[in-house]
């Protein structure tokens, strides 16, 4: 029975244009067809390990991962192909190039659908296989970009990433952007909900040395608590309940790139410990798992509140807010760079106009004025939403911004002076204007309705007669 060993590496070689950062094992009963494959590939890789049975080569992933299997197609024991229908089986998702020095059309057919990326016929020279090698790698990264646009495209991630504003405010932002941009390290991204966190995290991203990569986002509070370790790392089949299939997570989808993960102070205490463990040690173990899966991405985090503050209440990690906190960028609310509102104002209307259809919006000075006063609880997303609302009906109806001003006994009321006061009064009006329907008072505040929630329950109320 032949050893699994190691391959030996060349930091150097590994820069090479285009090669991937990855692990692969080889597994060949031939120990020449071993070393020749080792020696090849060594230097170009991460990591190459060889094993000289199926057998072997199980014992190993059972407590490693392969990116790509070179599989020998006459195995003592177990045949490559049989071995290969048994990985795919039993959920192991990577490449897989099949060798053989016997073979015929209906040997590399049954080799394809037991699920071979590639079937090369020995002998074979060294280009040959590092061609397959690098075909693999290339389908590989663009399956991993093809599930990231299915899960984000939305109308939100294909905005541009465009920070607008001149005020001093976005000024320093962006500075601080500069300095952040090229530096690999993990960032915290804090601010109110609306004031654009995402933009900022996909504008780094775009800026850094891995803007080739996936740029992955994660709202951390869409996920139920029971699910997100497994949406985040990913599971093995037969892991819980209903896992009938192997799943690689999101972690997976975003080698390369950048995870963002948004309202990270949602993440139940378990699950925190675990991205403690993945962003230190830079590999992942998925749920039901002994495999190790190395990591080769940047972390941006995000959070609406103040962490230092879910520290101080148990609710967030000491020591994982401090290995997120390298980079600390707070994003202005809307209500400090007023300044800014008159452009914003006329970039969203130029912005949404053409894709809705619409007339340019005309806004009058007075009704520029209240916009510039109002203090915008919703952040730039609430400006956003009232724009895009205004070019669907044809004018600006500023009103729309307090519903419940012109009916009802509050008719008479005063606008309260204190910022939380009119941000409270802001809330209830429009709640009782969608008949106390959260999620929709969320949408046109520009809010998640966890957000709504949570200040509706501070403040102990509801809206009358809901």
């Amino acid at each position: 029975m032949s050893t699994l060993n190691p391959g030996t590496s060349a930091p150097s070689d590994r820069q090479l244009e285009g090669w991937p950062d990855w692990s692969i094992l080889v597994v060949d009963d031939e120990q020449g067809m071993l070393n020749f494959l080792v020696k090849t590939l060594a230097p170009r890789c991460r990591f190459v390990m060889s094993a000289g049975s199926a057998e072997e080569g199980a014992e190993w992933l059972a407590g490693h991962h392969a990116d790509l299997i070179i599989l020998d197609i006459s195995l003592p024991g177990a045949s490559g192909v049989s071995w290969l229908k048994e990985l795919r089986e039993h959920g192991y998702t990577g490449e897989v190039i099949l060798i053989t020095a016997f073979a015929d059309l209906e040997t590399a057919i049954e080799a394809l659908r037991a699920g071979a990326s590639d079937f090369i016929l020995k002998p074979f020279r060294v280009p040959q296989i590092l061609n397959a090698v690098k075909q693999c790698h290339e389908r590989a990264r663009l399956r991993r970009e093809n599930f990231v646009l299915r899960r984000a495209v939305t109308r939100e991630a294909r905005r541009s990433t465009a920070l607008i504003g001149s005020s001093p405010q976005m000024q320093a932002l962006r500075a601080a952007m500069d300095r952040v941009a090229a530096v690999d390290s993990t960032v915290l991204l804090q601010g109110e909900s609306g004031t654009g966190k995402e933009l900022v995290a996909r504008e780094l991203h775009a800026r850094s040395p891995r803007a080739a990569g996936p740029f992955v986002p994660v709202n951390c509070a869409a996920i139920s608590p029971e699910l997100i370790e497994s949406e985040l790392f990913g599971h093995a089949k037969g892991a819980f309940t209903g896992a009938s299939r192997a799943r690689e997570g999101l972690f997976h989808y975003a080698q390369g790139g950048t995870l963002f993960l948004d309202e990270i102070s949602e993440l139940p205490l378990p699950i925190q410990a675990a991205l403690l463990r993945a962003i230190e040690d830079h590999n992942i173990r998925p749920v039901g798992s002994q495999q190790q899966v190395p990591l080769n991405l940047r972390v941006i985090a995000a959070t609406n509140r103040r962490l230092s503050d879910e520290v101080a209440k148990g609710r967030f990690r000491q020591d994982l807010y401090f290995r997120l906190q390298v980079v600390d960028l707070r994003l202005p609310p809307l209500r400090e760079h007023k300044a800014d509102i008159p452009v914003l104002v006329g970039h969203f209307i130029e912005q949404m106009a053409p894709a809705l259809g619409a007339d340019t919006l005309g806004v009058s000075d007075e009704e520029m004025a209240f916009l510039v006063q109002y203090d915008w609880p919703g952040n730039v997303r609430e400006l956003r939403n009232l724009i895009e609302r205004s070019l669907i009906l044809g004018a600006l109806n500023v009103s729309a911004l307090y519903p419940a001003q012109t009916s009802g006994s509050r008719s008479e009321d005063p606008l309260p002076t204190d910022l939380h006061a009119l941000e409270k009064r802001h809330i209830l009006s429009v709640l009782e204007s969608v008949q106390g329907d959260k999620t929709r008072a969320a949408q046109l505040l520009g809010v998640s309705r966890r957000t709504l929630e949570r200040r509706v329950a501070e403040w102990g109320a509801t809206p009358s007669g809901y």
